[in-house]
């Protein structure tokens, strides 16, 4: 790891930190910045109800969310050596919207709806892994194609559910497929899921670095690469599905986090997973904040301004490439 990129976890530290008091400051009802954390630890706070209660929640499930797509993107990145690829191209949300959709028009409760979504997503990857495998091997190569023909089928699926949707479950459905942390008070799983995910990722650094030079040269050097794509595809997977299971499709987050950091640092796996997760929860933290807050009372899905906040900045990082 290079020396003059170890500033770069402290101040993504701080850019988190920063995220989270704006986020608690600011909403319908403002709270000055110098009682926000206070109105953490002060039950007798005049904002504690609403900090405690309803922002810290919700933030803290923006940054889970954030953070597992991040990093799930870095890793799939490596793994069909793609800079395009995204947490959601091998069809994992299709399969969860389609099923927490079916739970909607069902007139189940949240709990069944996240339960669906979660298992929608899980048998959307084992559908992508047994196709992509067939009777012998698997390639990254097929693994992305399978999942695009998968993802495409998924959104004829999803097309349909909300073409014959009644009208008093279609606003529910939408949100949910553009995003939405508005029920997004389960915080801790996730979170955990996240800091668990890092914590079993990080021996396999080294490998990944090798693995983004080339399966050849990964191969040279001692790397079972066969064992490493598995792993790789199920962890991004798993984290995917979380996210999923907890906020409903974010785009852009799992794009754009990884390309911004690779520019800045590199693609040093010891430093990108980590600052992966800490950017992209800042992200979307601020993003959720201006979701709740642009047009307060009402809110915006998060997954609109996660869109139209990542298409410029991904549009100017390949200005920026193919201008070097």
């Amino acid at each position: 790891m290079r020396r003059s990129l170890l500033p770069l976890l402290p101040l993504l530290l701080l850019l988190t930190l920063a995220s989270l008091t704006l986020g608690l400051a600011v909403g319908s009802v403002p709270v000055p910045l110098d009682q926000v954390w206070p109105a953490l630890w002060d039950g007798t706070s005049p904002h504690a109800l609403v900090i405690q209660e309803l922002r810290l929640p919700r933030l803290l499930a923006a940054f889970a969310v954030g953070g597992l797509l991040a990093v799930a993107g870095a890793l799939l990145q490596v793994l069909l050596r793609n800079p395009l690829a995204d947490p959601y191209i091998l069809g994992l949300s299709g399969g969860a919207a389609v099923a927490a959709l079916l739970a909607m028009l069902a007139g189940l409760g949240s709990y069944w709806i996240s339960g669906s979504a979660l298992a929608g997503a899980f048998g959307s990857m084992l559908l992508v892994f047994g196709l992509a495998r067939g009777a012998g091997s698997w390639t990254p190569t097929r693994l992305l194609l399978t999942g695009v023909v998968v993802a495409a089928a998924w959104g004829a699926l999803i097309s349909f559910l909300l073409a014959v949707a009644p009208e008093h479950n279609l606003r529910g459905m939408l949100f949910w497929l553009m995003g939405d942390l508005s029920h997004g008070g389960e915080w801790r799983a996730p979170l955990a899921l996240l800091g668990l995910g890092l914590l079993l990722l990080f021996p396999f650094a080294r490998e990944l670095n090798l693995l983004a030079r080339g399966e050849i040269t990964a191969g040279s050097l001692g790397v079972q690469v066969g064992r490493l794509r598995l792993l790789i595809y199920f962890a991004a997977s798993l984290l995917t599905a979380a996210a999923v299971t907890t906020a409903g499709s974010v785009g852009f987050v799992g794009l754009v986090v990884p390309h911004i950091l690779r520019l800045a640092a590199g693609s040093d796996h010891r430093l990108l997973l980590p600052a992966s997760a800490l950017l992209g929860g800042s992200l979307l933290m601020l993003a959720d904040t201006l979701a709740r807050s642009v047009i307060a009372p009402q809110q915006l899905p998060v997954g609109v301004l996660t869109a139209l906040l990542g298409a410029p900045v991904f549009l100017y990082l390949l200005r920026r490439e193919a201008a070097r």
